[in-house]
């Protein structure tokens, strides 16, 4: 029998997060959780992912900390015994117009959906690239290639992170590691 994928997936509890390991697990991953709250506050999601019959593992953490991944990072392995797949999902928004933003939400939106993204990538790259395989998933958006008047802090992180995935990927072709990017939505209309 083939041995279970492991995928860590940063901001797993809501959204677009929760449903890429509800979808994993349905197709048999076992599935790690970055979580900023306490474990047992998740036992649902848990029941639920673990409902298909893999495992389900939670690490608290804060992925704007670097101190933090590392210990996530150094969790998930000690867990499962590897990492397959990461998935950077982690995000927070405190929209507003540039004019009326505070210099401490944009600075709190970029540590999380920016810094986090390196901070993560930093600490699983190493030992994916020791390993030989590995991939890494950087939940991005077209609001990164198209501004939006209204989103200024949003445009600036995802179009950092829809980018910051080509450097790994690009040194770490030759071990025959795959870096990815992928859209977490798309506008309906293109002319928005």
């Amino acid at each position: 029998m083939e041995e279970k994928k492991v995928v860590l997936i940063t901001g797993g509890t809501a959204g677009i997060g929760r449903e890429c390991a509800l979808v994993l697990a349905k197709e048999g991953f076992n599935i790690a959780i970055n979580c900023r709250k306490e474990p047992s506050e998740y036992e649902d999601l848990k029941k639920e992912v673990e409902s298909n019959g893999v495992e389900c593992f939670f690490t608290k953490g804060d992925v704007s900390v670097f101190e933090d991944t590392e210990k996530m990072t150094n969790e998930v392995i000690e867990h499962y015994g590897k990492i397959d797949i990461l998935i950077n999902n982690a995000g927070i928004t405190k929209d507003n117009l540039l004019m009326r933003m505070k210099k401490e939400d944009f600075e709190d939106v970029i540590n999380v959906n920016l810094i986090g993204t390196f901070n993560m990538t930093k600490n699983i790259i190493p030992y994916m690239m020791k390993r030989r395989y590995g991939r890494i998933i950087n939940m991005a958006s077209v609001v990164g290639v198209r501004w939006k008047c209204w989103s200024s802090k949003l445009c600036s992180f995802k179009s950092r992170r829809n980018r910051i995935y080509k450097e790994p990927c690009k040194r770490a072709w030759k071990q025959k590691y795959i870096s990815k990017c992928s859209c977490s939505w798309l506008h309906k209309n293109s002319h928005d």
